[in-house]
């Protein structure tokens, strides 16, 4: 049985169901762009400072950052360990939840990749179609 199948047999995944409402905040996270950046460079590059990761990414700002390493520690997929100096030194680190996630992004990652001309192609024939028609 596929997994997809397997797991719409086992939970309720009606709109309205809470299994379903739970997978869409999850899926949310996880497919958040800053989110893969985020996991992407603390996979590769370890335990990473605050403003090491605002360098490291391209276009996220401080406010965005904070708000996805908040995220990502709630739901147990970062590790933030603050240290008492002047000034205050705070890293962050996957944890083995996070690290889990490494895997399935590195394969969407390579589908994107491997896609990437077809998806242009589609949006290029779509905006002709659709600028024609007004």
């Amino acid at each position: 049985m596929p997994p997809a199948v397997a797991l719409a047999a086992k939970t309720s995944l009606r709109p309205e169901s809470r299994d379903c409402r739970g997978l869409a905040q999850i899926i949310d996270r996880v497919g958040d762009k800053w989110t893969v950046m985020v996991v992407g460079h603390l996979s590769e590059h370890g335990t990473l400072r605050f403003n090491a990761l605002m360098r490291a990414i391209p276009g996220i700002s401080h406010r965005m950052l904070t708000l996805t390493l908040r995220g990502l520690e709630r739901d147990g997929l970062v590790r933030r360990t603050p240290y008492a100096t002047v000034p205050l030194r705070v890293d962050y680190e996957l944890t083995t939840l996070g690290g889990s996630l490494t895997e399935p992004l590195a394969m969407l990652a390579h589908w994107a990749g491997a896609r990437r001309e077809e998806i242009e192609t589609a949006r290029a024939e779509y905006d002709t179609a659709r600028s024609l028609a007004a």
